[in-house]
């Protein structure tokens, strides 16, 4: 393969048909570095309207790392992996008490912050500060599965090292910013999961893939697993117009955010059955169960939920959390005021119309 030739007419697709986007008009590397972690597991224009809000609220590192967790969980409210926004908020602080606000061009210390991995690090450091480090993500391994015909799966334990290799190779040293972000681009505007436009795509003289006439038959990927299905009581508790909510513990699965105490029930019993006890277990409160109000599903990567919302009456007790990490009595009003996981924002609707009648 000639690399040079690739590497030309990638380029020179890349400042043709590049998209604008809000980072690509910046070299600050704080800003850069904000949109890599958001467009982690996001589409690029999902991401926009997040990042644009974040940026005004958070010019720069110093003010990120002055916030309260709780004001940067609202702002990522509904963008998802809310472990990325920790991660970032401590990093901001690390940045300015250990790099005096000057997001590090070393390699090893940029690792050496909170979320920054091999992929962050790589992105943000050759966009930045033009450092010759190849960048693999979903894009760049179907462009280079299909370039290369390689025939490891995109999706095993183990993928990224097989690609980097080839993607270091690739890489123009000379323009490893430009270059990292065109493979991306081609990958996701040409280099498509379904129906590539290799017709439009600058290296169809050259993909192995498009020569053999085995397109669709990369990225190679495993099977996919079975999907985990959990079944929870969702409870609305009322106590003289206002209503429990719980923040979960700031380490571990949707980590500082608030939402209504929830409960597991059996898949083969109805979702009432023992939902007063369990929630005595897990708030220490007593309560009536009233009524059903609606059923909400969600999908998360790794499992997905089917939740029974009930509305509940404070019978007696004190609160005692048996998971959660604190408790508020609020009014509807304030509820969103803080950061809710998209599941309970679900049913808000729902209970808006309830608690009007």
């Amino acid at each position: 393969m000639d690399t040079q030739t690739l590497r030309r007419r990638l380029l020179s697709w890349y400042a043709a048909h590049r998209r604008r986007l809000p980072w690509r008009e910046t070299s600050d590397p704080y800003a850069i570095w904000v949109s890599e972690v958001m467009l982690q597991q996001t589409r690029v224009d999902t991401a926009i309207a997040y990042y644009l809000r974040f940026m005004k609220r958070f010019p720069t590192v110093s003010l990120l790392a002055r916030a309260d967790l709780q004001e940067v969980l609202k702002l990522w409210e509904g963008l998802g992996y809310y472990s990325r926004a920790r991660n970032l908020h401590r990093a901001a602080g690390i940045v300015v008490a250990r790099f005096n606000g000057a997001v590090p061009d070393d390699p090893a210390a940029f690792r050496s912050l909170s979320g920054v991995g091999e992929y962050i690090a790589a992105a943000v450091l050759s966009i930045a500060f033009n450092q010759s480090l190849p960048v693999v993500d979903g894009n760049v391994k179907r462009v280079l599965a299909r370039l290369l015909e390689i025939d490891f799966p995109v999706n095993r334990s183990g993928s990224h090292k097989i690609f980097l290799e080839p993607a270091g190779e690739l890489i123009c040293p000379k323009q490893p910013a430009d270059y990292n972000q065109a493979i991306m681009e081609l990958g996701a505007l040409v280099c498509r999961p379904k129906n590539p436009d290799c017709g439009g795509c600058p290296l169809a003289e050259q993909c192995g893939a498009r020569q053999n006439g085995r397109t669709a038959c990369y990225p190679k990927r495993d099977p996919s697993k079975t999907v985990p299905h959990r079944r929870l009581a969702i409870a609305v508790i009322l106590k003289k117009g206002k209503m429990l909510v719980v923040q979960r513990r700031l380490e571990g699965f949707l980590g500082g955010l608030w939402e209504f105490p929830a409960v597991p029930v059996d898949s083969g019993s109805t979702a009432t059955a023992g939902v007063e006890s369990k929630l005595k277990a897990e708030t220490g409160l007593t309560v009536l169960v009233e009524r059903r109000l609606t059923r909400i599903r969600h999908a998360y990567t790794h499992f997905k939920i089917t939740g029974e919302v009930f509305l509940c009456r404070y019978a007696a007790g004190r609160v005692r959390l048996a998971s959660a990490r604190r408790h508020r009595w609020i009014s509807f009003g304030t509820l969103t005021d803080l950061p809710l996981h998209k599941a309970n924002h679900k049913f808000l609707d729902a209970l808006k119309a309830a608690l009007k009648k």
